[in-house]
């Protein structure tokens, strides 16, 4: 009981964390070690990014799908979307192969905290627009072959526990003149294909494991179901929010969490 309970937890705080700018990954990382869940390999953590995968799937449905068939007609918006979707999520799959026998080393608290703060600091400087109260577009259409490339090498630091997947990819969105509701919208698409490739890479090399994580298999669907409805709520929740607010608060929260978790770090607690 006391791991479906955990499971619960962990499913709740990846669904929430997933899209916000605020590192599910460094989250789990943290909550993990605070309530001594043994994650073996991340498996845990890995199948219940697909419950986070599968919500923005569906919250995108329709878009999705008019953008798969426009491919087929060869319509120009839908050509463009997935040409900057491949081109956005080629360089984190080519650093994710690369430093993926490496990550067990910098999976620690500490790093995560490091990256907590600095990344914070970066996201105060680089959103810097005022808030227009009004409905600012999301304008996939106009992102470029190179805004794409930018985001796609911004995504692909986020391998280091703590940075944020969400968060490098909308800080890059915006420094390269992204309107909020647009970076956003981008990030989320974005994880699309590179939370599923990480997801099955990982599941493929390691699923003789996952009959040994705790609470086994019912564990493992309370959490895919628990980061499921989180994540859908987050996701329509960030998208309301970010047409009259800033992500200061979201990078006062990561100084904030960072700083926390030093302390705690410093006298032995985590």
């Amino acid at each position: 009981m006391l791991a479906i309970l955990q499971a619960i937890v962990l499913g709740i705080i990846e669904g929430v964390s997933e899209f916000l700018p605020i590192s599910s990954t460094g989250h789990l990382i943290v909550a993990e070690k605070a309530i001594g869940f043994q994650d073996n390999h991340d498996i845990f953590t890995v199948v219940i990014q697909v419950g986070a995968i599968a919500a923005v799937v569906w919250f995108y449905r329709k878009d999705l799908l008019q953008k798969t068939l426009g491919l087929f007609r060869r319509e120009k918006i839908a050509l463009n979307f997935w040409k900057i979707l491949v081109i956005g999520t080629i360089p984190a799959g080519i650093i994710g192969l690369l430093l993926e026998k490496h990550m067990g080393s910098i999976t620690t608290p500490l790093v995560v905290a490091i990256s907590l703060i600095l990344g914070g600091i970066i996201l105060w400087i680089v959103d810097r627009k005022p808030v227009e109260h009004n409905d600012a577009p999301v304008e996939l259409d106009q992102i470029s072959t190179k805004q794409a490339a930018l985001i796609g090498l911004g995504q692909s630091v986020a391998i280091i526990p703590g940075v944020s997947r969400s968060g490098a990819t909308i800080v890059s969105g915006l420094a390269t003149k992204l309107n909020r509701p647009t970076a956003t919208a981008f990030s989320f698409y974005l994880s699309i294909p590179v939370m599923v490739a990480a997801s099955g890479l990982k599941l493929v090399k390691y699923n003789s494991d996952l009959s040994a994580l705790p609470g086994g298999t019912a564990s493992l669907i309370v959490g895919l179901v628990a980061a499921f409805i989180t994540a859908l709520l987050a996701i329509s929740w960030l998208l309301r929010y970010i047409v009259h607010h800033n992500f200061k608060p979201f990078a006062y929260y990561r100084i904030a969490l960072g700083t926390l978790i030093l302390l705690l770090l410093a006298v032995g607690l985590l």
